[in-house]
């Protein structure tokens, strides 16, 4: 349908939403100009509202729908549309895996300007709710309304659940999440009841003051089950009774464990976990092997998929059992233990201490032998001399964060020119760049996109790699 701007409100009348843009969002076309819109899914009839002006694309939201695309359902949540963490909840998911499929093709022919071989088609995720084994809740004195609360909202409410998109003060105060399987619901609601009741002082962001920071919980497909509260101060009295409180209430948790953050950010990566009850880690089965999880240990956030995930990554390795293999970004080496009783000689490096002690922990428990691993940052660690007295690398599995790999990493992996390389991302734009960079000396063979989180944007996607010609120059 033809559309008319009404320059002055900047409104945009009768737009079709074409497609799916990154991160999220969807993209719109008005006379060739692109607009990347933020709350419409492909196939909506809209009038939108332009937000930002720039000079090849506008950014803008959908302010009347004239027509609902026939690939809308209804979200489950009744958070949907004000948390941000499920924004693909109101589209089906077979489309979801559509586009996220897509996201990766773009990524690798627009970025990484790579031939493709024939891509794997995606790996859906088998649950589609309660997928998640680690949730973050976070508390606020500053609650988020929606529009239909705010005229009868409590001005001064707290909040406790997750900040609202874009606001690192004002937080929605969550009833019921669909992300992490029971009893999750009910230590988040028994807190707040208690927290409530007790009148307990709930953090202020602006001020960096408070008593209530935050909760971390953590299941697992063992049935172990870890809860962390964080408190901004100190006060023995009112920890000891919201956490006896708490055990009393969910019984089932098998590590209670606090902190104390005076800092003035959340991060307590480099604070203490003080035990309060039970263990000071749980459990995770994958397969035949078990990890041990501490509090700051980092573990896939979708058990049952990684597993899936990983079963890639070891199908093309093409292990025989001769080979040496270098796990970079091991993490707590999971994928270097999974893949260990295929290979001769595994070799882990990773930047944050803590995890490579837990990667080492991992290795004993499962009765492995034959794993090193190496704290540091992958840049200053994976030198030509350090390729040299760890033994050449006949396969080098990559899982970097979402920044991609280093340039150094990247020109000492040609200089080593192991066979194969087996890269995995959770961001295929940066997995595209590097890949780039590697096509001088290698060929994409296979590609397996990997859906880890159902209702978002977020695709996980495994590359194979192989040396052209299969020899070194």
């Amino acid at each position: 349908m033809k559309t008319r701007s009404r320059r002055r409100s900047q409104i945009l009348e009768n737009v079709e939403i074409l497609t799916i843009a990154a991160e999220g969002k969807t993209i719109a076309k008005v006379d060739d100009l692109v607009i990347f819109v933020s709350n419409a899914i492909p196939g909506d009839i809209v009038d939108l509202k332009v937000i930002k002006h720039k000079d090849n694309y506008n950014e803008a939201i959908a302010v009347n729908f004239h027509k609902y695309s026939e690939k809308r359902i209804v979200a489950d949540c009744a958070h949907f549309g004000t948390c941000g963490g499920c924004k693909w909840q109101n589209l089906k998911y077979d489309d979801q895996l559509e586009y996220k499929q897509k996201q990766v093709v773009d990524a690798l022919e627009r970025i990484g300007k790579i031939n493709l071989p024939e891509i794997n088609k995606i790996l859906p995720s088998e649950k589609i709710f309660y997928y998640r084994n680690k949730l973050e809740f976070t508390f606020s004195n500053l609650r988020w309304f929606t529009r239909e609360e705010i005229e009868i909202a409590d001005k001064n409410a707290n909040g406790f659940g997750f900040h609202a998109p874009g606001m690192f003060d004002k937080v929605i105060d969550i009833s019921k999440c669909y992300l992490q399987k029971d009893p999750s619901n009910k230590i988040r609601d028994s807190i707040k009841e208690f927290t409530a009741i007790n009148k307990y002082e709930y953090y202020d962001h602006r001020a960096k003051t408070g008593y209530m920071r935050n909760v971390v919980v953590r299941t697992s497909t063992t049935g172990d089950l870890m809860v962390i509260v964080i408190f901004g101060y100190e006060d023995v009295e009112k920890r000891t009774a919201l956490l006896d409180y708490l055990a009393e209430q969910v019984p089932e948790i098998t590590s209670l464990i606090y902190i104390i953050n005076k800092k003035l950010n959340d991060a307590y990566s480099d604070l203490e976990p003080l035990l309060y009850k039970g263990n000071d880690y749980i459990y995770e089965q994958m397969g035949d092997l078990k990890f041990k999880i501490g509090a700051k240990s980092f573990y896939q956030t979708n058990s049952e998929q990684a597993f899936n995930l990983y079963k890639v990554a070891l199908d093309f390795a093409g292990l025989t059992g001769d080979e040496i293999v270098y796990d970079l970004y091991t993490g707590t080496g999971t994928i270097a233990n999974f893949v260990a009783s295929k290979s001769k000689k595994v070799i882990g490096v990773e930047y944050i201490p803590e995890a490579i002690e837990d990667a080492k922990v991992n290795s004993e428990i499962n009765n492995i032998s034959n794993t090193s691993f190496f704290s540091g940052d992958l840049k200053d660690v994976l030198t030509k001399q350090f390729i040299l007295q760890n033994g050449e690398p006949d396969v080098v599995i990559l899982d970097p964060p979402r920044a991609g790999v280093h340039n150094n990493v990247l020109e000492n992996l040609l200089f080593a020119l192991p066979k194969r390389i087996v890269y995995v991302s959770c961001n295929p734009a940066t997995q595209a760049r590097d890949i780039n960079i590697l096509s001088k000396s290698y060929e994409v063979i296979k590609v397996q996109p990997v859906d880890m989180f159902p209702h978002t944007h977020h695709v996980e996607n495994v590359v194979l790699l192989s040396l052209i010609n299969n020899e070194k120059i």
